[in-house]
């Protein structure tokens, strides 16, 4: 790896071209703090990094019952349910524990923040490039579900980086809008879990986004990982049409909104994270 200059000097609060050249200087110790993260995550548990695939694997199987067997959502259609719900599953859980992640990242990483400076906007970056590791070990467990379905990903599956490119910028704008605020009001750290709880619900993971009336789609769709989802299943399990063009639309637009307007939050309150938090 290439060394950090002994020159560099980094000031906290300065703005513009120097400050993302900085950024750009600092890359090795995002890949430490990702790396980090992700060892820490699951040191000294039980069956350690066996709940990346674990945690999918059991929400799928409680998704499955609740919404098929119960609710009877999936008795129409012709890709498996648990196929369905499994692709649909992944990119949320990334959102998901991106945004977790990432918003209590700058407080779990106090000691570090107060003592030196460096680019902050690295923390959060960091938490979600550790979920970006996470995702693709949890992406091998459809492998075998399809092998055993013998339902294979056709062409549409040129498009899934795509897809997953969107929600990285949606999680990225969510988490350090989050981050920044969670220094200042630690209520936040509340209120994330709930975020995730009640977003699991109102995004197509359990079931598919033509269900929902086509009065109230078009308030549906302001959810921003609609489009992500839908279009991840689609582009996986190449079933129907490709996702509804409006719901795409409000994805890429809200999400390119949330990055801008987090990241411009997170500049403008950066220098003080060292003086509250």
């Amino acid at each position: 790896m290439n060394s950090i200059p002994d020159e560099l000097s980094i000031v906290a609060g300065q703005s513009g071209r120097q400050y993302w050249r900085d950024l750009w200087r600092y890359r090795e110790l995002l890949y430490f703090l990702a790396w980090r993260d992700v060892k820490v995550r699951y040191k000294q548990t039980v069956v350690g990094a066996a709940w990346v695939l674990l945690r999918p694997l059991l929400m799928m199987l409680v998704l499955t019952l609740v919404f098929n067997r119960i609710a009877g959502l999936g008795t129409d259609q012709v890709t498996p349910y648990a196929l369905m719900v499994l692709a649909g599953l992944l990119p949320w859980q990334f959102f998901a524990s991106a945004l977790a992640e990432s918003g209590n990242s700058l407080v779990g990483n106090s000691q570090l923040i107060s003592k030196v400076y460096f680019p902050r906007l690295l923390v959060p970056f960091s938490s979600v490039l550790g979920g970006l590791v996470d995702f693709t070990v949890t992406l091998l467990l459809l492998v075998p579900l399809m092998a055993w379905y013998g339902h294979w990903p056709g062409l549409e599956a040129l498009f899934m980086p795509l897809f997953l490119i969107l929600g990285l910028v949606i999680a990225l704008g969510s988490g350090v809008a989050l981050a920044a605020l969670n220094v200042r009001y630690r209520d936040v750290r509340f209120v994330i879990p709930f975020i995730v709880q009640f977003g699991l619900y109102v995004s197509p993971v359990g079931f598919r986004v033509d269900l929902v009336p086509g009065a109230w789609r078009w308030l549906y769709e302001l959810n921003p990982m609609v489009g992500v989802i839908e279009g991840f299943r689609w582009s996986l399990l190449g079933e129907g049409q490709p996702p509804p063009v409006s719901a795409l639309l409000s994805s890429v637009s809200i999400g390119l909104v949330l990055l801008v307007v987090g990241i411009r939050y997170f500049r403008r309150v950066e220098k003080t994270f060292a003086d509250v938090i």
